[in-house]
Formats: structure tokens, C-alpha cells, sequence
């Protein structure tokens, strides 16, 4: 079964599977990605606020995991993603 049939086959909302295919736009060879939430909403045509909602079924579901990334003055930067289907 492939990546996206196991995505597909899962019970997770649309709008999770969207966010994830967008994420998977965005990762390097070993699934990383940092888009902003701002460039997924844009991505996904779905507002901020569906998106942290996908994130979090997504991470819950395990099909991702995300870490919090921090600018060199402490301030908060865009969250990294790792897809975990690869």
C-alpha cells in the first residue's frame, strides 16, 4: 500500500490530508518541512485556524511530528514538520 492509500484509508478529515500533501510540497528528502501557517492556509485555501486543526489530527494520528523552532533572539519561528510516511 502506498503512501497516500494509507493517508486516504485513515479516518483523518479532509482537511488534514490536504494539509499534508501540501506539507509534503514542501519536505526535503527526509520529510522535514518549516512552512509558516500563513503559506499552508495560502496552500490549502483553508484559514489559519483549519490548519492548526489539521496539524494537530495529523500529529495525534501520527502522521507527523512538529517541533518548535526558535529565532536566535528567542522569538518563536514557524513550527518544523516531519512527515512521517515517507
Amino acid at each position: 500500500m502506498g503512501r497516500l492509500s494509507i493517508l486516504l484509508d485513515s479516518e483523518l478529515p479532509s482537511r488534514a490530508v490536504t494539509v499534508y500533501l501540501v506539507l509534503n510540497e514542501y519536505a526535503d528528502r527526509e520529510g522535514y518541512c518549516f512552512p509558516s501557517l500563513k503559506t499552508i492556509a495560502q496552500g490549502t485555501g483553508l484559514s489559519k485556524s483549519t490548519v492548526k486543526r489539521a496539524i494537530k489530527d495529523l500529529t495525534e494520528s501520527g502522521f507527523i511530528q512538529k517541533e518548535k523552532r526558535y529565532r536566535p533572539n528567542g522569538a518563536l519561528s514557524s513550527s518544523r514538520y516531519r512527515l512521517m510516511l515517507r
